[in-house]
């Protein structure tokens, strides 16, 4: 029996690691959903599986996902990673991909207490939230000096961002992700979250997922914080 639960339970771990859904609405994973809820001993060694292994488990709407733990280097992204997959060359370009989907985040989530009210959302949404959060920060720029402004700092974003063309010529023809302009680097934070699982694309809508709102309740509202700290801290947030 014990045997048999472990056989399960890497079953579930190895859907899960691999970007399965392991919903009771998919029929190729149904089974294995059921398993994980109505067998303590399945649950028990694939909840103390993902632990040892730096991994959280989140549910929502009858399925179960599976993301790194803070810090996992491993199935995680660093730093370094993320500016590979993105094309970023320095921290404060990567930061400001931050900022946007942390704007993102909150265009649905605004703290533990509401719930997503809104379908979707477009790119012109966040480029104006962005904007709006920018402006505070731009507008107190020109009392610093070059070197008092460190790359970890929102002050360095805001630079970054005051230099940028809301959009290019190019922007408009082709609908481009880019370093280029603010609606490139809107489309550039869009397009990984798609690749991510975390929204789905229709026409100019972005609409989030099952798995975005699984990670989002479930994981964003303990550490949303924190990105105020990795972007020089709550003083300069």
């Amino acid at each position: 029996m014990e045997e048999k639960s472990l056989d399960k339970a890497l079953d579930i771990y190895s859907a899960l690691i691999i970007g399965k859904e392991v919903s009771r609405l998919n029929p190729d994973t149904r089974e294995l959903y059921e398993e994980y809820y109505s067998n303590s001993a399945v649950y028990d060694i694939t909840t103390r599986l993902v632990k040892k292994l730096n991994l959280n488990i989140y549910e929502f709407n009858e399925a179960i996902y599976l993301t790194a733990g803070e810090g996992n280097k491993i199935f995680g992204y660093t730093n370094d990673d993320m500016k590979r997959i993105l094309g970023l060359r320095v921290n404060k370009e990567l930061y400001v991909v931050y900022f946007i989907m942390y704007n993102a985040l909150l265009y649905f989530y605004q703290d533990s207490a509401s719930y997503q009210v809104k379908e979707f959302v477009k790119a012109e949404d966040i480029l104006e939230s962005v904007n709006d959060y920018m402006m505070k920060f731009i507008s107190d720029l020109s009392v610093y000096s070059m070197d008092e402004i460190s790359e970890e700092s929102f002050k360095s974003i805001a630079l970054l961002w005051d230099e940028l063309p809301t959009v290019t010529s190019e922007d408009r023809e082709r609908n481009r992700a880019s370093r280029a302009s603010r609606m490139g680097y809107i489309k550039l934070t869009f397009n990984f979250l798609i690749e991510q699982k975390l929204f789905v694309a229709v026409s100019d809508r972005y609409y989030p997922t099952d798995r975005f709102k699984a990670v989002v309740e479930n994981y964003f509202e303990e550490y949303k914080g924190k990105i105020y700290d990795i972007l020089g801290g709550k003083e300069d947030a």
